[in-house]
């Protein structure tokens, strides 16, 4: 599938409006929307990180596949961690709002994670690709320990 495809299809599956229009989205329909970008960011993560691990056999197929899903979840709009948020339930930390520049670095460091992902995934190198992966991950768990609360 196409990244443009998956993206447009992510987007509406989200019932996400885009742009200037989340201005107009109420905050606690940001938070569902971010929630829901964070859900299949996991569900699409987990397997990839399994093989990573030596878990879940490596797949190269699965990895491509799944690395042009997480690339298109990574070019989402960010607009659910807007400030009119800090108010609705959620696991975000106070410093999600407080230091919105690292916010931005850590979402930023994690597309470039992915859109390397991406690349790497394509030349079907197995160490590559595991060791991208394992990147990933980091660049993932940098914004949850710093922004996320633990369950």
């Amino acid at each position: 599938m196409k990244k443009s495809v998956v993206a447009a299809a992510v987007v509406v599956a989200l019932g996400a409006v885009g742009g200037a229009a989340f201005a107009q989205v109420k905050p606690d329909v940001l938070v569902k929307q971010r929630q829901s970008a964070m859900t299949l960011i996991g569900k699409y993560f987990g397997p990839l990180g399994g093989m990573a691990q030596g878990k879940v056999p490596f797949d190269a197929k699965i990895v491509q596949r799944n690395a042009g899903y997480l690339d298109a979840l990574s070019e989402m709009p960010w607009d659910g961690f807007d400030p009119s948020t800090k108010g609705e339930k959620s696991r975000a930390l106070p410093a999600l709002y407080e230091q919105p520049d690292k916010v931005k670095e850590g979402v930023q460091r994690f597309q470039s994670e992915i859109d390397k992902l991406v690349q790497v995934s394509k030349g079907g190198d197995e160490a590559a690709i595991k060791a991208q992966i394992g990147a990933v991950g980091k660049a993932c768990a940098g914004c949850h320990d710093n922004f996320r609360a633990k369950q």
